[in-house]
């Protein structure tokens, strides 16, 4: 099954001080999807991100990693201003949906429930199935961010499945994605696509070529793109 890389300008859940100049390597080896968090970078700065990632032609995503309410609403408000494609993440969809629902962007909340920052998912594979059921039949939400690799149980490949499974809309797999293994893992899901971000940054990948370009091709090859 196909799946999209999301390549994620960050590290340690935040937006890295100097994602511009990244830009234009990660799309010339092919990536069609980029995104950023809420945090790391002043607003006026992620405007200018989002300029440089339209002219490329690329899908933008901005996934919100602050947990308290208040904060996740102006990220919401924040992601339409920038007019990205994709909001991911946050664990309010019953407050955040009915206020991004009428824009053009697609809605990916968090499943689970997502304590710390850097964030953690816990709960039983069983509460997070459930739990991906029910959020994907609210109105405005159109799928679903899974932090598999943050659980803090166990059978991260059950999890993953399940939740799948379970919801009735496309799900994206975000966190910790570091590994060859971790990647194949996810391909053979069912999700839809799946994030990286620090580990590219920390070169974690074996690539023939140096650099985020490298890790970037590498990924892509691993993931069968």
């Amino acid at each position: 099954m196909s799946m999209d890389l999301i390549f994620m300008l960050t590290k340690n859940d935040q937006t890295i001080p100097d994602a511009r100049k990244y830009v234009k390597e990660i799309v010339a080896e092919g990536v069609k999807h980029i995104g950023f968090k809420d945090v790391g970078l002043p607003f006026s700065e992620l405007k200018e991100l989002t300029a440089d990632l339209r002219k490329e032609g690329v899908k933008v995503y901005l996934e919100v990693v602050s947990l308290d309410v208040d904060s996740e609403r102006k990220s919401a408000m924040a992601a339409m201003e920038l007019n990205v494609d994709f909001l991911l993440g946050g664990t309010r969809p019953s407050i955040i949906a009915p206020i991004v629902k009428d824009h053009p962007l697609k809605y990916y909340p968090f499943v689970g429930s997502i304590e710390d920052h850097p964030s953690i998912l816990k709960g039983t594979i069983s509460e997070i199935s459930s739990h991906a059921e029910q959020i994907t039949s609210i109105d405005g939400v159109d799928g679903l961010d899974l932090l598999a690799y943050r659980f803090s149980g166990n059978d991260i490949p059950r999890l993953i499945h399940e939740v799948c499974k379970s919801s009735k809309k496309p799900v994206i797999v975000a966190g910790s994605i570091n590994n060859k293994n971790r990647i194949e893992v996810v391909r053979k899901s069912g999700s839809s696509a799946f994030t990286v971000g620090t580990a590219a940054f920390d070169l974690a990948f074996a690539a023939d070529k140096p650099g985020v370009g490298g890790q970037v091709k590498s990924i892509l090859q691993i993931s069968g793109q």
